[in-house]
């Protein structure tokens, strides 16, 4: 017999997931900052933290049951 998951436990399980996802990814991003492997300007690192920290913005707005807005998908041009 399977025991039914709360939603208490459904949420530690997947907010869990993501946020390891995510965190998983920055580092990714972070190998981006090799000088010997890739060219970029500060105006790109600003563009690519200002789209990360709007998001994260965007999420936490959820949480407090504030307004937010769905994005668009993030490009460098």
């Amino acid at each position: 017999m399977k025991t039914k998951e709360t939603k208490r436990d459904k949420f530690v399980r997947l907010a869990e997931a993501r946020t390891n996802k995510i965190i998983d990814m920055l580092q990714l991003l972070g190998n981006c900052s090799n000088v010997n492997a890739y060219d970029y300007t500060q105006k790109d690192v600003d563009k690519i933290f200002n789209a990360i920290e709007s998001e994260v913005r965007e999420a936490k707005k959820k949480f407090s049951k504030m307004e937010s807005k769905k994005s668009t998908r993030f490009t460098l041009d």
